[in-house]
């Protein structure tokens, strides 16, 4: 009998794709750069299952060019990169892999929080350029984040997992989500704002932790920037598109808000010539917010594993479709 075959879209975790290769017919697309359409479209026409990376743009034409195609397993949380409607129609399972990287995803929004608020990248490319000549702390002067009030647009498990940390710097932390989360208040010192308004208006530090959807694709837009104070700080961990970029390259312009810390981009990578590249009150890092070498490797293993499930007719971990497919 011939095994079921797997195509995994990138060689990044190895111990995943020695998972796959114990029980199927396996694949790989060797190399770090995503494959062109073409090539995709070539190496899943037979496959039975396919293990992609989030920019791995799985659309209408990519699925219906692969009719042995049972389950699309995203290691990632965010599955906008999937054409949900059409694998719904094809009863493929979709599968993610949420509760793995909330902390990691913690530990970089909070870092990048205190790095734009205290100029650590500004301040250290000024050592690199030779330009630390004497002791003058007048151009690094920024706003303390201990005490500060940080306000948590979605409250999943790394909305709850940064709020963990803004405990210890004794910051008075607001969320918005679309649910209460009564039983955690008490827990994790928050407090529930029903009117996104209010969150945005009383902030010193904003953070969009939402996933990408028709709801949340520029929940920060013009309005919401007006809304903020004029020292506050915008912070982006979850999708780009959740930002509407050119409106926040307008405030900052425009100083309506102090500055932005970016690990997401619309489009990604950034476009060099963006303005946003060449403004003293921006840090962008490459989405890298799960980029742990544990996190990475657990996330590959869960990716797998659903695979490992989903085709051999058991429950998958994670499956953002279930009640859709058959």
């Amino acid at each position: 009998m011939n095994k079921q075959k797997v195509f995994v879209t990138r060689s990044r975790v190895p111990k995943a794709i020695k998972l796959l290769e114990e029980n199927f017919d396996v694949s790989v697309w060797n190399s770090l750069i995503k494959a062109p359409k073409n090539d995709l479209k070539k190496y899943i026409k037979d496959a039975d299952a396919i293990l992609t990376e989030v920019d791995d743009v799985i659309d209408k034409e990519i699925i219906s060019n692969a009719p042995n195609l049972k389950i699309i397993s995203n290691r990632a949380i965010g599955v906008d990169n999937i054409d949900i409607e059409t694998a719904n129609i094809n009863n493929i399972k979709i599968g993610n892999t949420p509760g793995v990287l909330h902390e990691s995803c913690a530990d970089l929004t909070f870092g990048l929080i205190i790095a734009i608020a205290r100029q650590i990248p500004y301040a250290y490319n000024q050592v690199l350029k030779g330009n630390w000549k004497f002791f003058d702390q007048t151009p690094y002067i920024g706003p303390d984040v201990y005490g500060s009030t940080l306000g948590i647009i979605g409250f999943g498990k790394i909305g709850q997992a940064l709020a963990k940390r803004a405990q210890g710097f004794d910051m008075n932390v607001l969320y918005y989500s679309r649910s209460r989360k009564d039983e955690l208040e008490p827990k994790l010192n928050v407090k529930w704002t029903p009117n996104l308004n209010n969150l945005l208006k009383e902030s010193d530090y904003v953070c969009v932790l939402v996933p990408l959807s028709k709801n949340t694709e520029h929940i920060i837009s013009v309005d919401e920037l007006n809304l903020m104070k004029k020292s506050a700080y915008l912070i982006n961990t979850s999708r780009g598109k959740t930002v509407d970029q050119k409106a926040l390259i307008n405030a900052l312009e425009s100083n309506s808000i102090a500055g932005t810390a970016l690990d997401v981009t619309d489009p990604e990578p950034i476009e060099m010539d963006s303005k946003l590249l060449s403004m003293q009150n921006v840090l962008i890092v490459p989405h890298i917010s799960s980029a742990s070498t544990k996190t990475i490797e657990n996330m590959g293993l869960m990716a797998a594993k659903n695979i490992i499930l989903g085709l051999t007719g058991k429950e998958m971990l994670s499956c953002i479709n279930e009640d859709k497919t058959k």
